[in-house]
């Protein structure tokens, strides 16, 4: 009896520990590449088509539409869904990512940052100090990976 408990208990360990969550296109995580190389081929005006795995550092805390990533050297991407056709949970800040889909550059407007500081549950205060706009990274992602 107590060996069927431990390799139960071993079983659901092994399960817990690989845990990954799947939103938009199934994509699997062969053939990443690293967020610096990445960033370093954009252009402006051109879109590239890559892999990247991040953790998540930021997320639309209204309804899980957008998250942002960074890699282990503070190279970002502000991450959308393909189509609006999914989100990720609001509470996977910490958590690591890979997505897939197109990496481009963006220069977002202070009103749209302003949204967006919002929609992550920022100050008034916090908010009213946006007051240029931003050259970022982008990606609108067609597949999603969270892992637990």
């Amino acid at each position: 009896m107590k060996s069927w408990i431990v390799s139960l208990l071993a079983l659901l360990w092994v399960v817990s520990v690989d845990a990954q969550q799947y939103f938009g296109e199934k994509i699997d995580d062969k053939g990443i590449t690293p967020m610096e190389e990445v960033i370093s081929s954009l252009e402006e005006g051109k879109k590239v088509h890559a892999k990247v795995k991040g953790q998540v550092t930021g997320v639309c805390k209204m309804k899980g539409c957008w998250m942002t990533i960074q890699d282990e050297k503070g190279n970002e991407f502000f991450v959308r869904f393909k189509d609006y056709g999914f989100f990720v949970p609001m509470d996977i800040e910490g958590k690591t990512a890979v997505i897939e889909g197109e990496a481009f550059i963006h220069i977002t407007p202070v009103e749209e940052l302003r949204h967006y500081a919002e929609d992550e549950g920022k100050s008034k205060e916090e908010i009213e100090k946006i007051t240029e706009p931003k050259r970022e990274y982008r990606f609108t992602a067609s597949g999603v990976i969270i892992y637990d």
